[in-house]
């Protein structure tokens, strides 16, 4: 959220204007909206105040359900802003990737990795805190028309070496992330990157 808070570009006007968005979450902690693990939370007061009005639509968890029902009900609301689609075509989605493999809230070694059937799942053992979470499933992240990875700092050198350059017959999580017919692209800065041998497009943004 910092690094799209602090180099959005201005929004266009026309068919790309922020009224015409719909902004989901691939994960979400099942806190209240002002707790400061809330994506949506974050979102609202660094990010959407920096769009020009009128803003995008937004679709927020549900408050007070158990995170079973939370994820049902993200999932219908998610397929009534996608009609006719049994899997969501997102335009873009922007992932991050922790020091140990994980995006949204799949983690390395987790059932919800092998989750075929559903398109929002529940968690309720994260290893992060907090446990109990939503997330994306992996057929939605691959059916994404763009799906961008953002890292940044030598923490997380390691494990994109692994996920990058790696050929592991378990791969971590974001590794498995391989759109079908969409494109995949990785924003690192320098110590993110210090490990990988492949090439590299050199910009200054991060």
């Amino acid at each position: 959220v910092e690094i799209l808070a602090r180099d959005l570009p201005p929004a266009a006007a026309g068919p790309a204007a922020p009224a015409r968005w719909l902004v989901a979450f691939c994960d979400e902690r099942l806190v209240p909206l002002e707790h400061p693990e809330s994506t949506a939370g974050a979102y609202k007061t660094r990010l959407l105040p920096r769009l020009p009005g009128p803003g995008p639509q937004v679709l927020t968890l549900t408050p007070g359900l158990p995170p079973a029902a939370a994820a049902a009900d993200y999932a219908e609301r998610l397929l009534q802003a996608f009609p006719g689609e049994d899997v969501p075509v997102f335009d873009l989605l922007v992932l991050g990737v922790g020091p140990d493999g994980h995006t949204c809230s799949l983690f390395p070694g987790h059932p919800l990795l092998q989750e075929e059937e559903k398109i929002v799942a529940a968690i309720t053992d994260s290893p992060k805190p907090p446990p109990e979470r939503i997330t994306l499933t992996l057929p939605v992240l691959k059916a994404a028309r763009m799906v961008v990875f953002v890292a940044t700092g030598e923490g997380k050198a390691a494990v994109l070496k692994r996920i990058l350059e790696g050929d592991e017959e378990n791969p971590l999580p974001a590794a498995r992330v391989r759109p079908g017919s969409g494109q995949l692209r990785w924003f690192l800065d320098e110590p993110a990157a210090k490990e990988l041998t492949l090439p590299l497009e050199k910009h200054s943004i991060l």
